[in-house]
């Protein structure tokens, strides 16, 4: 039975404090806190995953890799530090994706592992102690600065539909939730999807080519 007044105090809540106040919930042990942050931040770890499966991926299983790199900053937030838990999460989730790209590419190194984002820059010098050795803030905003400016010049290359569609998917939006922006069929956006990816998949093939 769900307690009235915890809802009532969870509506009075900035987003911020609220993430907070889950946190701690999931810390003590409550499983409906720890459930409803995934559900806030799923859209979250489709928005970090997508651009690597767009590219190189060869299924949704980043996505999974992406859903434990949230837990992971579910149960090791604290929320008596100065850092907003959605930039800890967001950190945390791309650790693992790049971890997990490095694992299977045997640790060779490829600008598309890096993902793009159409939020403000995530990166400030108070949030640099989150980072490991393993992966500086200057190297993310590198490798998305690099993946930004090859799918700049993809966009000639994409239909009006296709152009409308990308941006909306790689901000984690489901097939659903797009097709009912762009007021088409949900078969049509997941079709066009799959053609967005062959020509980046082309792209990057091509870019690798004539740099090499």
């Amino acid at each position: 039975m769900v307690d009235s007044r915890s809802v009532n105090r969870q509506a009075d809540l900035s987003p911020d404090d609220l993430d907070r106040e889950l946190c701690l919930r999931a810390a003590r042990g409550d499983p409906q806190a720890e459930t409803e942050l995934v559900s806030r931040y799923g859209q979250l770890v489709r928005a970090c995953a997508r651009p690597l499966f767009l590219v190189g991926g060869d299924s949704e299983d980043l996505i999974q890799e992406g859903m434990l790199g949230l837990l992971t900053a579910i149960r090791g937030f604290d929320p008596q530090r100065d850092t907003l838990f959605r930039t800890y999460a967001e950190i945390c989730i791309r650790s693992r994706l790049y971890t997990a790209i490095r694992a299977a590419q045997g640790g060779k190194h490829a600008p598309l592992n890096h993902s793009v984002s159409f939020e403000p820059p995530l990166f400030d010098g108070s949030n640099a102690h989150l980072f490991s050795s393993v992966e500086s803030p200057e190297d993310v905003i590198i490798g998305r600065e690099e993946l930004k400016e090859r799918l700049d010049a993809l966009k000639g290359q994409l239909s009006e539909l296709e152009g409308n569609i990308l941006p909306l998917y790689l901000n984690g939006l489901s097939c659903g939730e797009i097709a009912r922006q762009v007021g088409r069929p949900t078969k049509s956006v997941d079709n066009a999807i799959q053609r967005i990816r062959r020509k980046v998949a082309q792209q990057f093939s091509s870019g690798v080519s004539s740099e090499s």
